[in-house]
C-alpha cells in the first residue's frame, strides 16, 4: 500500500511559519532549500513519519496566484513510480511534472493533478524525515548511507 508521507504548505514567511510548528508540536527541522532553488525557498520539518514542507513558492503551480497560502499539495510514497504513473494516468490523473532520466538517478518527485485539480506528488524514496514503506521491496530501493 502506498503511504502519505509529505505535506507542503505555501507561505510568504517559511522561517517564521516553521518556527511556529517546531515550537507548537516539537517537530524537528530536517533541512532548508538550497540557495537558488528555482521552485521555492523553505524549511522542511518532520514528526518522524511525515515530512512537512513550509515553502514560499516561486511559481504558481496551482493556478491560484502567487499570493496563495495554505495547504499546497501532498505526497505519496509508492513502491514503483512507473506502475503508479500508469495507474494514475489510466484513472485520468494529469501528470504535469516528471523528471528526466538523469533526474531519476537521484531523488525525484512526479507531480500530478487529481480529478478536482488537487496537486499531489508520488515518489519512490521517502522525503527527508519521513518513514519508509513497510515492505522488503521498498527497503531495497531506499538510499543507503555513504560508507
Amino acid at each position: 500500500m502506498a503511504k502519505l508521507r509529505h505535506i507542503a504548505i505555501a507561505t510568504k514567511d517559511p522561517i517564521k511559519t516553521a518556527e511556529f510548528y517546531k515550537k507548537a508540536f516539537d517537530f524537528r527541522e530536517i533541512a532548508r532549500t538550497p540557495m537558488g532553488n528555482p521552485l521555492a525557498d523553505g524549511v522542511f520539518l518532520s514528526d518522524g513519519t511525515i515530512n512537512l514542507a513550509i515553502l514560499n513558492f516561486k511559481t504558481d503551480q496551482l493556478g491560484k496566484g502567487m499570493d496563495f497560502t495554505g495547504v499546497h499539495h501532498f505526497g505519496v510514497l509508492v513502491e514503483d513510480a512507473d506502475k503508479a504513473m500508469e495507474k494514475l494516468e489510466a484513472l485520468g490523473g494529469e501528470c504535469f511534472m516528471r523528471p528526466s532520466p538523469e533526474e531519476r538517478m537521484g531523488y525525484f518527485e512526479i507531480k500530478f493533478r487529481g480529478p478536482d485539480g488537487t496537486v499531489f506528488d508520488i515518489a519512490e524514496h521517502p522525503w527527508g524525515g519521513s518513514a519508509p514503506l513497510d515492505s522488503e521491496t521498498a527497503r531495497l530501493k531506499e538510499p543507503q548511507p555513504a560508507k
